[in-house]
């Protein structure tokens, strides 16, 4: 059984730091949050937390207040066990509701098809913003030296759909009969569609991150195509209103 906790040790810190490195392989001297800033965190009041199976630690979680009644979840890490990261995200919202935040912030790659599942269908939050570039270039050995576009999403905290995601209610996601197809997978390539239409679908590679290490050409074409075809439909204002079959984001008109 997995168990959150607040942490607060500098002993426990470093134990988190050397998940983060165990799951994201960082540059020497470029991890993605320092001791340092955990001490800070966690001493100001801030939310740094790890998820435990038994003793392991398999799971961790470091965010800050932000600005509007939000807190901002700036790193969360797992190891491959099953169940930990929703777990994370349940105690995250617990934490938050009891210190009166309306609302969780976040950012995710767009490109990784679990994680678009996990924040949108799973857990019910709203992508807010396309972000290009948000991070630089990222050097760990998952992203490979890829541009670091991210969405920015809102999850709010007590909206009904998000009340009952949190008591584990099945969650449904159909794919819109009217949807036109902007951006497609035809033979792990990405194929650019039309985007007139009021509900259009945009499609993800399969496995991103394999591809960054099998075909670092491909994953870039696809970096750019859905920075293209997802961050021009938002910046138009349209809203991805959920991410269908584990495959595809839904963008309408509103």
């Amino acid at each position: 059984m997995i168990a959150v906790r607040e942490l607060h040790e500098i002993a426990e810190f470093e134990r988190l730091l050397e998940l983060y490195n165990e799951i994201w392989h960082f540059e020497r001297g470029d991890p993605p949050v320092t001791l340092e800033l955990m001490c800070a965190f966690s001493h100001a009041g801030n939310y740094v937390a790890g998820a435990f199976d038994g003793d392991r630690l398999v799971g961790g979680s470091v965010g800050f207040f932000a600005a509007g009644g939000a807190l901002h979840s700036h790193i969360t890490g797992t190891t491959a066990q099953r169940g930990v990261g929703l777990e994370l995200k349940l105690h995250q919202r617990r934490w938050a509701l009891d210190r009166g935040l309306e609302r969780i912030t976040w950012t995710y790659d767009p490109l990784v098809r679990r994680n678009a599942h996990f924040n949108l269908a799973k857990l019910g939050a709203h992508p807010q913003e396309y972000l290009p570039c948000f991070y630089g270039i990222m050097e760990d050995a998952i992203n490979q030296g890829d541009d670091s576009d991210r969405l920015f999403v809102s999850w709010p905290l007590t909206a009904p759909h998000v009340e009952a995601l949190a008591r584990r209610e099945p969650y449904v996601t159909p794919m819109p009969e009217d949807a036109v197809v902007a951006l497609a997978d035809e033979g792990g390539r990405p194929v650019v569609g039309r985007a007139d239409a009021a509900t259009v679908l945009v499609g993800l590679p399969a496995d991103i991150e394999a591809l960054r290490r099998t075909d670092p050409g491909t994953a870039k074409a696809w970096r750019h195509a859905v920075r293209e075809v997802l961050g021009d439909l938002m910046a138009e204002g349209r809203q991805v209103t959920r991410f269908c079959e584990k495959s595809c984001y839904v963008v309408e008109r509103v």
